[in-house]
């Protein structure tokens, strides 16, 4: 965001607290709570003897809603906010079973939230962001923008053939018949075991034995269990530290990306997919749908009980048979859709209406772009 704006003519200045407290020679909780000290007691006080020196026309950017603590040190000047999802702030009031929440951390995510009541202008990565965002604010704030987030223009169209010799070079795998892709982490929400599920399901009534590549973190025990249950686990490869170069590559080479989340802030996997000429299965709901637009093909969310699960399982495998077997005419015009597609998350794009939107904050207008 620095580099962006530094680009654009404007001068920059980034703030944030610096480790004293934290440095002291303590462990456990102990330095943790030094950590606090730093952020919400000595950052605080720098920054009232930093504002002394700015102008009355300066913007303060907060780039992400976790910053919410430090809002009212500015909430009178010109000030926005950068919202990427409310995850946390979900969890802590108990609407995610999945993840349990210490007092501490509730009282934390509160002290967030109390800050961010205070904020006059947002701009959030997605329009299911911001719903969820003027759901807890008290009253409309002055301006509620939505920038989608832009990727780098690395994730661009590659030789399906090329990239899969390459890639499957460096991951020792014969990947030219095709693959399925997923690419993410272990978190709960970006369903991993899902995509395992789907795996077997289209398995099982296919007679194309693709493998599956899991590109990421290597898996928890609980999906280690997951995947040594599958009757096909030998085709499933956990691909662990790949470079940017080489994910772009897994997009491009992929017969299929699969991308079965639970909830995001934006999606960032989908754009990256697309923007490579990969075609994307994803969740029907917002902002997984949001960000695949008319482009990607959509399943259900996953049920939380398990006879459904399987039911579900089945359905979707029958969107991946669907996405193979798309002649190549077919699966020509897919791609040019999904291309088509993630040209909307341009980085450039971004920068630029977020310029705007500074500029009419800083000018003092509230007009949304």
């Amino acid at each position: 965001m620095a580099d962006g704006m530094e680009e654009r003519g404007h001068q920059v200045q980034v703030w944030a607290p610096k480790s004293s407290f934290f440095n002291l020679p303590l462990k456990g909780s102990m330095k943790k709570w030094m950590g606090y000290i730093d952020q919400y007691i000595v950052f605080p006080a720098q920054v009232n003897k930093w504002l002394k020196g700015c102008s009355a026309d300066t913007l303060f950017v907060f780039t992400d809603q976790a910053q919410g603590p430090w809002v009212p040190l500015v909430a009178n000047r010109h000030h926005v906010v950068h919202c990427h999802d409310f995850l946390a702030q979900a969890s802590a009031s108990g609407k995610i079973a999945e993840i349990k929440i210490s007092w501490t951390g509730r009282q934390y995510q509160n002290l967030i939230r109390k800050g961010l009541n205070k904020g006059k202008h947002f701009i959030s990565g997605s329009k299911k962001t911001q719903e969820e965002l003027l759901k807890f604010l008290p009253e409309y704030p002055l301006s509620s923008d939505v920038v989608y987030n832009g990727i780098v223009k690395t994730f661009a169209p590659f030789d399906l053939f090329e990239a899969r010799v390459i890639l499957g070079k460096k991951v020792s795998l014969d990947l030219m018949p095709g693959y399925l892709l997923h690419v993410g982490n272990n978190q709960w929400y970006k369903n991993r075991s899902g995509v395992i599920e789907i795996y077997n399901a289209w398995r099982t009534k296919s007679k194309a034995k693709l493998p599956l590549l899991l590109v990421g973190e290597g898996l928890s025990p609980q999906l280690a269990k997951t995947l040594e249950q599958s009757p096909f686990k030998n085709d499933i490869h956990i691909i662990c530290k790949l470079g940017d170069e080489d994910v772009r590559l897994a997009y491009a080479g992929a017969t299929v990306f699969i991308f079965p989340s639970l909830a995001e802030g934006f999606g960032w996997p989908i754009a990256e997919a697309m923007a490579s000429g990969c075609l994307v299965i994803t969740t029907d709901e917002a902002p997984m749908s949001e960000v695949a637009g008319d482009a990607g093909f959509l399943i259900p969310l996953r049920p939380d009980h398990s006879p459904a699960i399987q039911e579900w399982a089945v359905e979707a495998a029958k969107v991946v048979s669907k996405v193979i077997d798309l002649s190549d005419e077919e699966r020509q015009i897919a791609v040019k859709a999904a291309i088509n597609n993630a040209k909307r998350f341009d980085h450039d794009l971004a920068m630029n209406s977020i310029e705007v939107i500074y500029q009419n904050i800083a000018n003092g207008h509230t007009i949304s772009v």
